[in-house]
């Protein structure tokens, strides 16, 4: 059989592809990321960040062991996962799109229509139906055993688009579960910090309220006998009310974030109660802080990453508009065997094969195609701003966390100094109280001013800790 000679050009354009070649984020007109880090202090340094396990550096192991639980337990993990298991499935569909398709059957037919001759094999008692009464004369048995195939040749370029764009996909769904990851690590590692000061901060708070109480009672019996008025113990009776207030906010923090790190594991409410019960320290980050350079965390960010990816999918996906404008070849394929008798499945004289291509074009459709071009061209410039803002996300979080982490450091060393002026005054009124120079009262004082002054140290600390989290956060860490 001879093909049509107009198949010969059209084999020769399978290896056409219309639309844009992705060529990388420069179209995008994204502004090139800076040298260095403007708000990158003397103790973070310019060299590169591990992007693995980086809440290590706080030396904490029961943080190391919530870490652990959460990225293998959470459901924000397993949910991403799931979706890179999508993606996965979806690339694998694409590939399989290109590929022929293929079809096997097996029909048996029995006709019986009265007063219908269905064949001459029957008027003699043959082999349609077995011979002898007018009724079998009138029915008919047919077998076939088959076999089809259909190819679509890619003239265009549409399914090779179909496939890349499945493949950015996939690249995708890999980033964001590299996100979910950070933004799991970082808010494991904020509640178990905010924990920690919470239960350091309550257990102060408890003895400053004994202490107030202590006072209070002095205040009382000094009236009792007329050394204080009535207006001394009412300031020192609100001073109990204010202190014993404090201690329940305190209280349901700690009960929330315990909590919240149960849920983040993926366990239920009070699941590692025994685990967090034991009191320590509030984990310090490093002396010194790995930053890297802007260009390495677009790189190494996820956000980043997957935008990029989605926009090397939707770049690819006006190809596959351009190429459903363009006329389409197939090829059908069919070979089957049959016959009245189920001795023709098997007859290689009753073979019968048919080769039909097929050539289709809709060329009037009335500007419907260049509709969907240009939907796909405005999700592809949706997709470059999308990738422009979260360039400039990501250097404004890296910028503003580097900030306050150096703030928060001052921060710190200026709350040690204070607690250590208040340690020094409460040795100092000590001293004057065993000496006799000094009441109870104005000891116990000393003692409140010194549990506030620890109360606010822990409380910094706390808090420079969890802005180096937020730091390795923008720094898109925690991911590997």
């Amino acid at each position: 059989m001879r093909s049509p000679f107009w198949l010969v050009p059209m084999t020769l354009l399978a290896g056409c592809t219309v639309g844009p070649d992705y060529r990388g984020t420069v179209s995008a007109g994204a502004a090139p990321p800076p040298a260095a880090f403007a708000r990158a202090d003397r103790d973070a340094a310019p060299r590169a960040p591990a992007a693995a396990a980086w809440w290590t550096a706080l030396g904490d192991p029961v943080l190391d062991e919530l870490e652990r639980r959460a990225l293998a337990g959470s459901p924000s993990v397993a949910i991403a996962q799931a979706r890179l298991n999508q993606a996965r499935a979806s690339l694998g569909l694409e590939r399989a799109n290109s590929l022929p398709k293929a079809n096997a059957s097996a029909v048996y037919v029995h006709a019986r229509v009265p007063g219908v001759d269905l064949g001459s094999s029957n008027q003699n008692g043959g082999t349609g139906g077995g011979g002898g009464t007018g009724e079998d004369q009138e029915s008919l048995n047919f077998y076939n055993v088959g076999f089809d195939a259909s190819w679509e040749i890619d003239l265009f370029g549409g399914q090779r688009r179909n496939l890349e764009a499945a493949r950015a996909s996939l690249g995708a769904a890999e980033a964001n579960l590299a996100d979910a990851r950070v933004s799991l690590a970082a808010e494991v590692a904020q509640a178990y910090v905010a924990l920690r000061d919470r239960q350091h901060r309550l257990a102060l708070a408890r003895e400053s309220a004994e202490k107030q109480r202590a006072i209070y009672d002095l205040t009382a019996e000094r009236r009792d006998r007329g050394a204080a008025s009535t207006l001394d113990v009412e300031r020192q009776r609100g001073q109990v009310e204010q202190s014993n207030a404090a201690v329940l906010p305190l209280g349901a923090d700690y009960d929330a974030y315990r909590n919240a790190l149960a849920t983040l594991t993926g366990e239920v409410p009070g699941a590692l109660d025994d685990l967090l019960a034991a009191p320590a320290a509030v984990p310090l980050p490093p002396a010194e802080v790995a930053v890297g350079d802007p260009a390495a965390l677009l790189q190494r960010r996820p956000d980043v990453r997957a935008a990029e990816r989605k926009l090397a999918a939707s770049t690819a996906k006006i190809g596959v508009a351009k190429a459903a404008a363009f006329p389409r070849l197939s090829f059908l394929g069919l070979i089957g065997l049959g016959g009245t008798s189920i001795g023709d499945v098997v007859d290689p004289d009753k073979l019968a094969a048919v080769a039909v291509p097929q050539l289709s074009w809709n060329f009037l459709d009335f500007g419907r195609n260049a509709a969907r071009v240009g939907q796909a061209e405005g999700a592809r410039d949706e997709a470059a701003a999308q990738y422009r803002s979260a360039v400039l996300v990501a250097l404004r979080d890296a910028e503003d966390a580097l900030s306050r982490y150096g703030a928060r450091r001052q921060a710190v060393v200026t709350a040690a100094r204070s607690k250590a002026s208040a340690d020094t005054s409460a040795t100092l009124v000590r001293q004057r109280f065993d000496a006799g120079t000094a009441t109870r009262i104005e000891l116990l004082d000393a003692e409140r001013q010194r549990i506030a002054a620890d109360q606010a140290l822990i409380q910094a600390k706390a808090q420079m800790t969890t802005d180096f989290i937020a730091l390795e956060k923008a720094l898109g860490l925690g991911w590997e």
